[in-house]
C-alpha cells in the first residue's frame, strides 16, 4: 500500500518549494504524475535557472535530481528517505531558456537501510537527454 496519495504528495512538494530554504529555488516545478516508485515532473527553464552560458546550471540540475528522486521514495511503501549518500549526475545536452523539461525519477531499489533512484531529465519538445542522475539515500525509520 502507497503511504500517500498523488494529493497529499503534492501537498509535501508544494510545502517544500514554498519554504524559504533552499528547495524554494525549484517552485517552478509542477508534478504530472505519480506511481508507486515513479514521479514525473515538468519544469520550464528560466533566466533564473541559467549558468554564465545561458543554459540549465548544473547546480540546478543536480537539485532536480535531489529532490524529484526524493519525492520518488516518498511515494512508496515505505516512504522514509533519510539523507543523501551518493549523488552523480552525467550531462549530456544543454537546455536554454524557455525550453521544457521532463524529470522522470524512478526507484530502482528500496532496501532496509537504503534507496537507489535514477532520474532522466529529457527536452519534452525533441525528447533529448538533457541529464541523467542516481541517487542514493539513507531510509530513515
Amino acid at each position: 500500500m502507497v503511504s500517500l496519495s498523488i494529493n497529499s504528495l503534492r501537498q509535501v512538494m508544494r510545502a517544500m518549494l514554498e519554504s524559504p530554504r533552499f528547495d524554494r529555488v525549484l517552485n517552478k516545478v509542477e508534478l504530472i504524475s505519480a506511481s508507486p516508485g515513479k514521479v514525473v515532473c515538468q519544469f520550464k527553464v528560466e533566466k533564473e535557472h541559467t549558468n554564465q552560458g545561458g543554459t540549465l546550471h548544473g547546480g540546478m540540475t543536480a537539485t532536480l535530481v535531489d529532490v524529484i528522486s526524493t519525492a520518488a521514495l516518498l511515494y512508496t511503501e515505505r516512504g522514509a528517505p533519510g539523507v543523501s549518500v551518493d549523488m552523480n549526475i552525467t550531462y549530456i545536452n544543454a537546455a536554454k531558456v524557455g525550453e521544457e523539461l521532463l524529470i522522470t525519477a524512478q526507484v530502482l531499489k528500496q532496501g532496509r537501510t537504503m534507496g537507489f533512484t535514477t532520474v532522466d531529465l529529457t527536452n519534452k519538445a525533441n525528447g533529448k537527454l538533457i541529464a541523467q542522475g542516481r541517487h542514493t539515500k539513507h531510509l530513515g525509520s
